[in-house]
């Protein structure tokens, strides 16, 4: 409340850290390649949205709807969204540890193998051989296998992202029911607990697709590099950065989910007309 009546120096001088702050979670945000995060997950949207069309419609999706998809991952948008709440979720945060790590030589090799397996799994072919891949370091007991495990313990990767996935469902089912295109046939009841009954299937797939990304992606990784990252994330600024990513997805994939949902409920009940 006193802030209101400081002078202009005393504000410029309180602002400085501030300022200071917001250009390393800045650098922060390249350092991760979260913009070309964000790029590869508007491509996978696109396709399934996609399959959203295919599944959801009688025929075919028109060309209408794979417009609005388009329009709903729209790159500017997305990034803009997930830059913002990724700046107020290190707000306060002591970001020069990570700094640190993730402008090192082996941070950066680190987050350049991640994006690039990312990438690579937007091929199906890629996509089919690294679960097979992984599916086998598991039934033989890969050692790399147990230092994965690890890393997703650590940094809580199934829990996260199968929480994520079932809010994201719901919030699509709740846009639809809210625009009537399920004609009384479900209440919001049974949209949750048709969502919820999801969850084992969701943590299947989710640990599959983990493990089979990690598996690739840290592929080329020597073991020394691999304990490193796992070190760095049983640390206060790792879980810091961990929560961090996953906090300022969180909200594009529930608006992106809403809005899939009220596009498919405006759909399918002009293919009723």
């Amino acid at each position: 409340m006193f802030m209101r009546f400081a002078t202009l120096a005393t504000v410029a001088t309180l602002a400085m850290p501030v300022m200071a702050q917001e250009s390393e979670a800045e650098m922060l945000f390249d350092l991760l390649m979260l913009p070309d995060i964000v790029e590869i997950m508007r491509e996978e949207g696109v396709s399934y949205g996609g399959t959203v069309g295919q599944d959801l419609f009688a025929g075919p999706a028109s060309a209408e709807w794979a417009a609005t998809v388009e329009r709903i991952y729209d790159y500017e948008m997305m990034q803009r969204i997930v830059r913002v709440d990724f700046m107020a979720s290190l707000v306060g945060a002591d970001l020069e540890p990570i700094t640190d790590f993730f402008s090192s030589q082996q941070g950066q090799i680190i987050v350049g193998l991640e994006v690039n397996a990312r990438r690579a799994l937007l091929d199906d072919a890629v996509k089919e051989a690294s679960k097979e891949a992984a599916a086998i370091a598991i039934a033989n007991d890969n050692p790399r296998i147990a230092l994965i495990s690890e890393f997703v313990d650590i940094n809580n990767l199934i829990e996260n992202n199968v929480e994520g996935a079932l809010n994201s469902n719901l919030a699509f089912y709740k846009s639809i029911f809210d625009g009537n295109a399920f004609d009384d046939a479900l209440s919001e009841k049974q949209i949750l607990l048709d969502v919820w009954s999801q969850e084992a299937t969701i943590r299947e797939s989710t640990t599959e697709w983990i493990y089979s990304f990690l598996f690739m992606a840290f592929q080329p990784l020597n073991d020394v590099d691999l304990q490193a990252y796992i070190a760095f994330s049983e640390t206060a600024s790792g879980a810091v950065i961990n929560r961090a990513i996953f906090e300022s997805f969180d909200r594009l994939f529930m608006g992106i989910s809403r809005s899939l949902g009220s596009a498919a409920a405006n759909e399918m009940m002009s293919k009723e007309l």
